[in-house]
């Protein structure tokens, strides 16, 4: 299909065909720590200035800092379906988030190859712990199904805005938490989710393991235990500048909890998952698999004004111009830190756009093995390998079937996003030059109308279709 080679040729499917590392070199261990709505601006290494998070600053000093990393999309599902699959929303099933009741998303189709199922065939144990999102249980789509040896944790999103759930997922085995009954608060969901994260790591350090850790922090709701980082949070931040959140119906599926301090608890929540990091990099330490992991950190989108957030207040877009939901910088452009110790130069950052279609063919060159499908991906190892920068010609693709339906392509310093994409006759057009305009202020659209016909034309040709 036509289509579907331009689109090929622009994204880089030739990276497919990079040299592979020697089979012969011991394969290292993937550990892939995705947050849920943590802003680029969110954490020390980017500048955060009122919350605390030493071991994500531990990480990046010891480890490659990415400035232009991508997410796959600008909220979860469609998101988490690029990382999987190596495609971007143009060529993925999912491209938005939809619901299915009574419990789920809708799945990826049956037989969908990720790198999940690429990595357990290169032998390694695979598990995924935390927020799934891609498949209602009992669908085509479930993790053990699409290539994770364990799982444990939320299948459904909606699911995941309550931190002390009354059941959550072992495998297909559901989990009943009864001390959660009734809006009972005796377990911590992410604190659960992260202790079976651990147990995977101990019981795989002796073979080569993908642990994909999907936390749910600092998704709202905005609850968690009310400990002494907490309280820390509750002296630092005055009182005045916190609005109490309550729901409107707090007895709907994926209602926010209420929460008198929103601004204390996402502080804390994002100190929690910092604490998180913080023990897993131990462990790898205390199991001697350090040097042998290579270790990514970074986000599924932008940050999110829900549940009582407040983006502006902790400036967790950085820079950037927008937040989850929209497809400017600030909604895609996450957070990234990579460690692969003798691999990764140490306290070091790098320019080189990536985006979420990229790990596939990255852990694959990594596993030794060769990406059998297409993929819109090139594999970002010769970087972490030799300090090289990759071709800077390549053109970055998202789109959401959401608000109106929303398209966004990147290339070099241009990005170009297009509004109301579900409806053409009300479409709107935008063009920002990035090196001159880095908030997506000034539409440039007028003054530069062969690069807008450019990039136009690729967003119209691209397989924009609804779910």
């Amino acid at each position: 299909m036509k289509t579907t080679k331009t689109l090929y040729l622009y994204l880089g499917i030739a990276g497919t065909l990079l040299p592979l590392q020697a089979a012969a070199q011991e394969k290292p261990n993937i550990l892939f720590i995705l947050a849920d709505d943590l802003g680029i601006g969110d954490i020390t290494p980017y500048g955060q200035q009122l919350i605390r998070t030493p071991n994500l600053q531990r990480l990046a000093n010891q480890g490659l800092v990415f400035t232009q990393a991508y997410a796959g999309s600008t909220v979860s599902a469609p998101s988490r379906c690029s990382l999987m699959t190596g495609l971007n929303t143009s060529h993925t099933a999912i491209r938005g988030n939809v619901r299915v009741e009574p419990e789920g998303q809708a799945p990826m189709p049956a037989g969908t190859y990720t790198v999940a199922k690429l990595l357990q065939e290169a032998g390694y144990a695979t598990g995924c712990f935390g927020k799934w999102g891609l498949g209602y249980p009992g669908s085509v789509s479930t993790p053990e199904k699409m290539g994770f040896n364990e799982f444990f944790g939320y299948n459904c999103q909606t699911r995941a805005h309550d931190y002390y759930p009354d059941h959550l997922w072992d495998g297909t085995e559901r989990i009943e938490l009864p001390g959660n009954y009734e809006q009972q608060e005796a377990v911590y969901s992410g604190d659960l989710i992260h202790g079976k994260a651990l147990d995977f790591i101990r019981a795989n350090a002796g073979a080569p393991f993908f642990a994909y850790l999907s936390y749910t922090l600092p998704h709202a709701e905005l609850r968690l235990p009310e400990d002494s980082v907490f309280d820390y949070y509750c002296t630092l931040i005055p009182k005045s500048d916190e609005k109490p959140y309550s729901e409107a119906d707090p007895f709907r599926v994926g209602a926010y909890g209420a929460q008198q301090r929103p601004l204390a608890a996402f502080a804390s929540m994002v100190e929690r998952l910092d604490s998180y990091v913080g023990e897993i990099m131990n462990l790898l330490q205390e199991l001697g698999i350090a040097d042998n992991t290579l270790l990514v950190f970074t986000s599924d989108n932008g940050p999110h004004r829900e549940g009582g957030a407040d983006p502006s207040y902790f400036k967790s877009s950085g820079p950037f111009r927008g937040i989850k939901r929209d497809l400017y910088e600030g909604g895609i452009r996450v957070p990234m830190i990579v460690r692969y110790p003798g691999h990764t130069p140490a306290g070091a950052s790098t320019d080189l756009m990536i985006a979420f279609w990229d790990m596939l063919p990255t852990f694959a060159e990594f596993a030794g093995v060769p990406v059998p499908v297409p993929t819109d991906g090139i594999s970002f190892a010769p970087l972490l390998k030799k300090k090289s920068r990759g071709a800077g010609r390549r053109i970055f693709y998202w789109e959401l079937h959401e608000g109106g339906g929303k398209q966004a392509v990147r290339q070099g310093r241009w990005k170009a996003v297009r509004l109301n994409a579900n409806y053409p006759d009300r479409a709107t057009f935008e063009l920002y030059d990035l090196s001159k305009d880095i908030h997506e202020d000034r539409n440039v659209a007028e003054r530069h109308p062969v690069k807008a016909r450019k990039l136009l034309r690729i967003m119209e040709e691209a397989n924009f279709k609804s779910q």
